[in-house]
Order: C-alpha cells, then sequence, then structure tokens
C-alpha cells in the first residue's frame, strides 16, 4: 500500500501537497499464548457475551488456530441502483484440534444462514447441519457453534450466506461515483481490504497468517464489467438478463489481497517479456491518460522478474484508477488499485513531479507482488518487512528502468523525512506490538515504510548490492506463498554470505568457523541479527559525535533528541539502554578512498594513518544516522565549503546541510553556524544540494511569517531574493531540462512569486489572464502551472474561475494544482467554503480533504479557520474517516503540527484530552504535542540568532 500523501510527509502534487493445497505443508504458527478451547467450558465467565446474550466462546482479538482456512468460493452480486450486496462463500476448513465452534471474523454483515457440510457429508451429498451463529462486534467477530464436536485432522465446508450495504467510506466493499463529460454521475463498487477490512465484505478468517486459495464469482449488468484478482474464465447468463462472471481460482494468499471491481471502465493492454497481460482501467473519459502507467508497469514488471528470478506468478496484472480511493495505492494480487493521482498522466497537465510520483507509485505496487503477496509477514506489527522493502525497491527499480528520472538523489529525502518523526520519543521501532484494529493502521507511518527502506538500503551499502540481492532472493524463494518474520530475513541475509567466498571490494567472507549469522567485517565477526535487531526493536536514530584530535577521531554514540537539549533533566534517561550496531563510512581530506568502521559500544577511538584537514563521516549519506563534529570539525567543513566544495560528493553536501540543521534543532549546534555552512550555495552546481539548502530558508521563513514577527521575514525575504536572484532569474517558464532542473523551476519560481517578486508575480498574471481569455484552453508548461494558478487565485475573478474550472477538469493531476492554488486565498470566507465542499463531497471529494485541510492550515490566513473546524467538526470527521486512519492522522497532525506558541500548545492538549476522556487515544496525539513543543523552543533558542545573522547578511 501506498498512503496518498507519501507518509504523512504531503507531496503538494499529491493531495497537492498506497490451489492446489499440499497438507504436511500447512504450518500454522501461534505467536503468543492462547486459551485452549477447553477453557470455554471449564471457565465461562471468562467470555464475553454475545449480541443475542448467550456467552461468546472466544475471548482474544486474534483467532484461534485449530481450525484454517484451505480455501474459500466466493460469490457476489452487488446492485450498484439500490447500493447493497448479497453474497454467498463456502470455506474449505481443516481441523487441526476438536472444536465445537469456529472463530471467523465479520464486521458490518448480516448473516442470514450458515450451514456445516463434513467430507461424508460432501461426498454423499448430504445436506448441511444448521449452525447458530453468534456475534460479538468489539472484537468483530462471529462464532459458528457446530451440533457435534469437529474432529481433528478432518476437512469440513462452511457454507455462509450474507448481506449488507455498500461501505460509505475507503474499505470493505465500497461505492465510488465520478461524472461524465456529459455531467452524468456513475456509480461503481470497488474493494479495498487492508489491513483488517476483508470482513467488511465477507466473513474470513481475516489475519494475515490464514492464507487460502480464493475462487470468485460476481454477478452484474451487462453495461458493466466485473474484474477480480485472477482471469475471467468464463461468464453465463443468469435471470433477469445478468451476467456472471467466473474467475479462476487464486493462488495462496492472504485475505487482505483478495479484490473485486464492478465497473463500466475502459482499458489499454500490452503484454509483459514473460508473457503475462498486463491492463491499465481508467473511467471512459479518462482513458486516455493510461498510456504512461502501461509503459512503466511492462518495464517495471520485467525489471523484477528478472532482478528477483521469480516470475509474476499470475496470467494477468491489471492497474485500476479509482475515483475514490483513500490510500496512494493497493497492491491486491493481480488487481492493484490506485487512486487516479497516482495513476494516470495527462502529458498537458501532469508535472515532472507528477511523473515521477507515478513511477514511484507503480514501482512500489509491483514490488509488492513479491515483498508482501509472495512472502507476507506473520502479523502486522512487522509490517515494515511489506513496506519498507517496497519502498527500498522503488529505488533500485526507477534507477534501473528510467535513470533519467534521477531517483537515486531524491531518494535521501526519504530518510530525512522520516527522521524528523524517529528523533522524537513519541516514534516506535519499526517493529512494535500492534493488536487492535486502530494500532494496526498506526503501523502503516513514515517509519514501518521510510525507515524500514532506509535500513535496509544502509544494510545494502553494508553487505555489498550482490550479497544484499543474493539474500533477498533467498528469502522470496525460501518463504514463497508463506509468511515470515524478522529473523527469517536476517538468516537468509546471513546464510547468502556463507554460500561462496566473497574475497575483494567487500565485507562478507565464508568461513567455517562462523555460524549461519555471522559475517566477517574488517576482521571482526559480525552478528546480523543482533546489528539489525538494534535498528527494529528500538526506536530512535542515533548521533554519531565525532572529535578529531591529531590522528585520532574520537567517536561516541547517543540517541539523537529532536528538541530535547542536553541540559534538560529528561536528557539523561531518555538515554538509557539505548545502544546501535552502527555500519559507518567516512572520507578524509588525505585519501579518496571510503574508510569503513563497525560502532557497536558507546565509544571508540579510530587512528587515522597520517594528518588530516578535515573529515567527514557517513558517506553519500547511506546511513541512517547523524553525525556532529566537535571541536573545530564544523569550522573546517565550513571552511572546505567555501574553498572548493566540490572535494566533497554532492551526497555529501547534502548530507551536511540536513544533519547541521537538526543539530540546531537538538540544541547541538548553533543557528549562525548552520546557516553559515549554507553560504557557498551560490556556487553549487548540484540542485538537490541547493534545493536542500533552500528548503530550510523557505521552512524558517513560513514559520516566523505564520507568528507575524514582520521585521525578521521581510529581512529573510530580502536575503532569499537576493542571495538566489541569479538563479530565480535563470528559469524560463516552460518544460526544458532535466527532472532536477524542472524540479528547481517549480521550486524557485512558486518561492519568488509567494515573495511577491515583482518579474514573477508579473509573468504569473500574464499567463492566468491568457489562460482565462482561452477559456482554459491554452496549455501553461505543466512545471509552472501551480504558480500560475496560485497567482491567478488572488483575486475574486481568479478564485471562482479555478474554482467552476476545477469541477470541469477531467485531469486529477490539474484538480490537485487548482485545489492547491484555491487553498492560497486570503480571504477567510473562501477557505471556509472549501473546506464546506470538501466535507459535502460532490464538487471536492472526500478523499481530498485531509490534504485540502493541511494546506488551508499552511495558509497564515488559514491556520486557525482549519484548526477550529477540527475542533468543532470532530464527530463529523469520525463519520468519514476510521479512527486511526491515514486520513484522520493527517486531518490531524497538518492542522496542528505548525503551531508555535505555548498558547496553542495549551490549546491543542485540552482537545486531545478531552478526547481521550472519550476514550480515544493516539499515537499522532502526542507526535503532534512533542512537534508543537519543539516549535516553541526552536523559536525561544534562535529567534534573535536569526535576526542578528539577517542583519549581517543583507
Amino acid at each position: 500500500m501506498v498512503n496518498s500523501c507519501r507518509k504523512l510527509n504531503c507531496n503538494i502534487y499529491i493531495g497537492f501537497y498506497c490451489s492446489a493445497i499440499i497438507l504436511p505443508l500447512i504450518c500454522i504458527c501461534s505467536q503468543f499464548s492462547q486459551p485452549t478451547i477447553d477453557q470455554f467450558t471449564k471457565d465461562p465467565g471468562a467470555f464475553p457475551v454475545a449480541t443475542n446474550g448467550e456467552l461468546f466462546p472466544w475471548r482474544e482479538l486474534r483467532l484461534p488456530t485449530v481450525v484454517i482456512p484451505l480455501h474459500y468460493d466466493l460469490f457476489i452480486h452487488p446492485n450498484l441502483t439500490s447500493l447493497d450486496f448479497v453474497a454467498s462463500e463456502k470455506i474449505e476448513v481443516l481441523v487441526r484440534d476438536a472444536t465445537q465452534f469456529i472463530i471467523l471474523h465479520s464486521n458490518g454483515l448480516e448473516i442470514m444462514n450458515a450451514t456445516l457440510q463434513s467430507e461424508e457429508d460432501l461426498r454423499y451429498r448430504k445436506p448441511g447441519k444448521k449452525l447458530t451463529v453468534l456475534s460479538y462486534p468489539a472484537h468483530q467477530q462471529i462464532a459458528l457453534m457446530v451440533p457435534e464436536k469437529l474432529r481433528a485432522d478432518l476437512r469440513y465446508s462452511v457454507a455462509i450466506d450474507f448481506q449488507a450495504k455498500l461501505a460509505d467510506g475507503f474499505e470493505g466493499f465500497y461505492k465510488s461515483t465520478y461524472r461524465t463529460l456529459g455531467g452524468e454521475t456513475r456509480t461503481i463498487a470497488v474493494t479495498d481490504f487492508e489491513p483488517t477490512e476483508a470482513r467488511m465484505a465477507f466473513p474470513c478468517f481475516d489475519e494475515p497468517l490464514f492464507k487460502a486459495n480464493f475462487s470468485i464469482k460476481i454477478r452484474r449488468e451487462s453495461r458493466h464489467i466485473a474484474l477480480s484478482n485472477m482471469p475471467k474464465i468464463k461468464t453465463v447468463e443468469v435471470d433477469g438478463g445478468l451476467l456472471e462472471d467466473h474467475f479462476g481460482t487464486t493462488v495462496k494468499m492472504s485475505t487482505y489481497l483478495v479484490a473485486y471491481i464492478v465497473c463500466d471502465f475502459n482499458s489499454v493492454s500490452g503484454t509483459a517479456s514473460s508473457g503475462v497481460k498486463v491492463s491499465v482501467y481508467a473511467s471512459p473519459d479518462k482513458w486516455s491518460q493510461t498510456h504512461y502507467a502501461l509503459e512503466a508497469s511492462l518495464k517495471l514488471l520485467d525489471f523484477y522478474e528478472k532482478y528477483f528470478d521469480i516470475q509474476y506468478p499470475l496470467p494477468k496484472l491489471d492497474l485500476v484508477a479509482i475515483p475514490d480511493f483513500a490510500s496512494g495505492a493497493m497492491e491486491n494480487w493481480g488487481l492493484i488499485t490506485y487512486r487516479e493521482t497516482s495513476l494516470l498522466f495527462d502529458p498537458k497537465t501532469s508535472s515532472t513531479s507528477d511523473k515521477l510520483w507515478i513511477t514511484e507509485v507503480i514501482a512500489h505496487e509491483l514490488a509488492h507482488q513479491w515483498f508482501g503477496n509472495l512472502v507476507t509477514m506473520e502479523w502486522w506489527n512487522d509490517i515494515w518487512l511489506n513496506e519498507g522493502f517496497a519502498t527500498y525497491m522503488e529505488l533500485i527499480s526507477v534507477n534501473a528502468t528510467y535513470p533519467e528520472l534521477q531517483f537515486d538523489d531524491d531518494f535521501m529525502n526519504t530518510c530525512f523525512e522520516v527522521i524528523k518523526k524517529d528523533s522524537l520519543n513519541s516514534s516506535h521501532p519499526i517493529s512494535n506490538q500492534a493488536e487492535t484494529p486502530t494500532q494496526i493502521q498506526e503501523m502503516f507511518d513514515a517509519v514501518s515504510y521510510k525507515k524500514g527502506a532506509c535500513i535496509l538500503n544502509m544494510l545494502k551499502d553494508f553487505l555489498s548490492e550482490g550479497k544484499f540481492k543474493t539474500g533477498i532472493i533467498h528469502y522470496l524463494k525460501k518463504f514463497s506463498y508463506r509468511n515470515a518474520k524478522n529473523d527469517d530475513l536476517w538468516n537468509s541475509l546471513s546464510n547468502s554470505c556463507l554460500e561462496s567466498d566473497f574475497t575483494s571490494g567487500g565485507f562478507c567472507y565464508s568461513d567455517s568457523k562462523t555460524t549461519s549469522n555471522t559475517l566477517t567485517f574488517l576482521g571482526e565477526n559480525v552478528e546480523i541479527k543482533e546489528m539489525m535487531t538494534t535498528w527494529t526493536l528500538q526506536k530512535g536514530i542515533p548521533l554519531v559525535v565525532v572529535k578529531q584530535e591529531g590522528r585520532s577521531l574520537r567517536l561516541r554514540q547517543e540517541r539523537f533528541l529532536n528538541g530535547v537539549f542536553r541540559e534538560d533533566p529528561e536528557w539523561g534517561p531518555l538515554q538509557e539502554r539505548y545502544l546501535w550496531h552502527i555500519p559507518l563510512t567516512y572520507a578524509t581530506s588525505s585519501s579518496n578512498e571510503i574508510h569503513k568502521h563497525f560502532l557497536k559500544s558507546k565509544t571508540d577511538t579510530l587512528d587515522l594513518p597520517e594528518t588530516t584537514s578535515w573529515v567527514k563521516f557517513n558517506v553519500d549519506s547511506n546511513g541512517y544516522y547523524i553525525v556532529h563534529y566537535e571541536g573545530h570539525g564544523w569550522d573546517q567543513l565550513i571552511t572546505l565549503l567555501n574553498q572548493n566544495h566540490t572535494l566533497l560528493r554532492p551526497k555529501d553536501r547534502i548530507g551536511l546541510i540536513h544533519d547541521a540543521f537538526q543539530l540546531v534543532s537538538a540544541g547541538r549546534l548553533t543557528l549562525d553556524k548552520a546557516l553559515d555552512l549554507t553560504r557557498y550555495l551560490q556556487r553549487e552546481t548540484s540542485i538537490p544540494a541547493l534545493l536542500k539548502g533552500l528548503e530550510y530558508l523557505e521552512l524558517f521563513y513560513h514559520t516566523i511569517d505564520r507568528r507575524n514577527i514582520s521585521d525578521i521575514t521581510e529581512n529573510l525575504k530580502h536575503y532569499i531574493l537576493q542571495y538566489f536572484k541569479p538563479v530565480i532569474d535563470m528559469q524560463s517558464w516552460s518544460d526544458e531540462g532535466s527532472v532536477w532542473d524542472r524540479m528547481l523551476r517549480s521550486v524557485l519560481l512558486k518561492l519568488a512569486c509567494y515573495l511577491n517578486h515583482t518579474p514573477c508575480i508579473q509573468k504569473a498574471t500574464e499567463l492566468f489572464s491568457q489562460w482565462v481569455e482561452s477559456s482554459g484552453k491554452l496549455n501553461i508548461s505543466t512545471d509552472v502551472l501551480k504558480i500560475v494558478y496560485s497567482v491567478g487565485a488572488q483575486t475574486t475573478a481568479g478564485w471562482n474561475y479555478l474554482l467552476e474550472q476545477y469541477g470541469l477538469s477531467l485531469s486529477a493531476a490539474e484538480k490537485n494544482k487548482i485545489l492547491y492554488a484555491l487553498s492560497t486565498s486570503k480571504h477567510q470566507e473562501k477557505l471556509m467554503k472549501l473546506i464546506e465542499l470538501g466535507m459535502e463531497g460532490k464538487v471536492i471529494k472526500t478523499q481530498d480533504l485531509a490534504a485540502l485541510l493541511h494546506a488551508i492550515a499552511r495558509n497564515p490566513k488559514g491556520q486557525q479557520l482549519a484548526w477550529n473546524f477540527v475542533k468543532e467538526n470532530w464527530t463529523h470527521l469520525l463519520k468519514k474517516f476510521d479512527l486511526g486512519s491515514f486520513a484522520l492522522r493527517m486531518i490531524i497532525f497538518g492542522t496542528t503540527s505548525h503551531f508555535s506558541s505555548k498558547d496553542e500548545l495549551q490549546e491543542v492538549k485540552l482537545f486531545f484530552e478531552s478526547l481521550k476522556d472519550q476514550g480515544v487515544d493516539l499515537e499522532i496525539f502526542q507526535i503532534v504535542l512533542e512537534t508543537i513543543s519543539k516549535n516553541i523552543r526552536w523559536l525561544e533558542k534562535n529567534l534573535s540568532t536569526l535576526r542578528n545573522w539577517l542583519l549581517i547578511s543583507i
């Protein structure tokens, strides 16, 4: 799955800112101690009460493992007029231990009938025995009470008839609508089951460990088509002129990967090198926007099949653009669903950033066909094995298939973004306990996705790319169609290092004396599992402190804490028991060699072979750690940048800028020193490095502007426009140049116009007027489209025209740009109108409400408006978004995390406490409170420094 706004950091361009069963091989393992079936009869008082007043025979959130599913035969008939569905299923199960009941998941389904047949009943065609159905909604479970005890090691068939309304939200089996070019509203039905919503569509064993095969039949009207995980094998006509599509039986898979859609979409298709048919579906009026996605998916599928040395196991792969979709995409096996902005590319309105995003998301979801689908984590505590790997494989696959997109230079931001969260005490380990559906949903965050990807990239750099690749292929082949956990991955990576000698240029050596989990690194045995558990089982990120004393480097590791200073009383306790095994890399002035050192103690000393004038750790920022240079270390690096910045690699220059400003937030480096480090940027030729420096200056401007500290905002505005004037003046209003040329253009011109730079405002105003005069037909360069719209939105006439065009546009990319522009208005009544339209869900879809509120809250004229709306409409928001959902978390974070005063902190704290009194307690609450406290601390410590630095600099 890909989160719609790229996992908590909201990209403007997305939200405008994711059959044969061989009995001996069946292995279902319980990860915890479960009550036995006999306990129900011995101690009934310890069990909950079902809805009918009878005792419910199971008290755990997790299902028992005494009955396991082998095969589901599922029939669904949705009615797109009455917006409901009727369905039935037959589940073939294997009983492992004798039991009097079967526990399944079911949520919001009306069970009309349930029967049971034994193998003997099926053989002699005897009717099924009627089952009593008990329901316990608090755990979203039903119990099927059997008249006679089920016997161990036998198979049974459970038949259930059920019905429900198509869901109103974005989970389970839900309805989605779109408007045609002619203004007609049409309805489709679509599924989205990850992590725990398959139970909203059919009763099932809705946990990833219970893999089974699925045979699906869908009844529909002739004007629609039906899609599912497997190809359609036949269509039969039934009563009432309806059609029934029968789909092939799936491979063995978890319930959250089941998918089906009833729609009237059109498609474009192609065939991969291995013969797999790949199709991209969209609503008829948007069919022309599917071609890039088809090209990308064919290239990426070919790449993955060769890279993993495992063929994609299904005969077809469909990618479908859904009009209403909560996340960015969902990796259903063979039927991947996407938000339209994550799949459809319109050459007239989609920017280079849009193209990069679409390519990333397709790469992510296709990687899931192996990481997640073929090999699935045992439980949601290890969702990072799915999401971290898929995010990491974006880097590998996009670099290989689309080198012109230069994604390698952008991957660093993946790690920088998660560090913001992971450096707070409210962060959590990558592998973290999660039991309830809300806790499971909260696991789909930046830590699972981005930190997971970053530590994998670090491990790849440590092992060497070849050994890492060999290890993950070993992992995929060993656990195909099965479930895995952290240790299984570490074992596979360790064992791969012992398959053959690797004696030059790397770290991995075969040695008969080592254990299966051990490799040799610089003459020292390293346990992969021991090393990596320091990264997956403890939260946070290490700070490596370096002090040069002659030819010796004194090293010390600490836990890096953003917003907590060494002099604070809580700093010491927050450091206790934190220790990482860190594969360090470093470069010096005296050698072109990349040096390596393994730090697994609190302190260490490195002896250099010769004196050096500077040292830079974390080469190319491949390591997941921050570096602080004590003594004269930072001064030496600043001097180096000013004298000849090209002596450092471009990624090292980016890493220095990032680390310097992070250290300011931790009270370890003064702001003026970090700002001095950026003075060399006028000579910077690496666009990513230039953008990184500009990013911090822009962040400071918005922070001060929201506090209305006019003297600093004016001086900072003057400094930015003066300092970057040469590069601003070089920008054209075209789509020319490389990916990074175009990204620089978008960022610089957007900032220049926001700062009311006269030439920028004049050009944007001119282009907007021409666009309006052409009735929206003029083709403006896609990289500046959002800038032109944003300037045009500042007048009443322009804002009204943009809102009208928003309703008419068929391009999701253009709609995002228009909606962002509308959110920049200085008029609160216009901003309130946008929020009302988002709540209504017709003109502005509900899926875009979270990103809309986020954007309005970033507007100084809208920050209090958005926050007040959330407080006053909390109950209404809960009706639209599940508690713990990414959208609700984004609304909470997006409307509060920019606050920077004690009054605002107190107001937010009181609101969260009122929710806790109602039984609502989310991880995001503590993240927000820590973030606001950090903002307050930053201003208290750095405001006067920034003021003085600007007075000297302009």
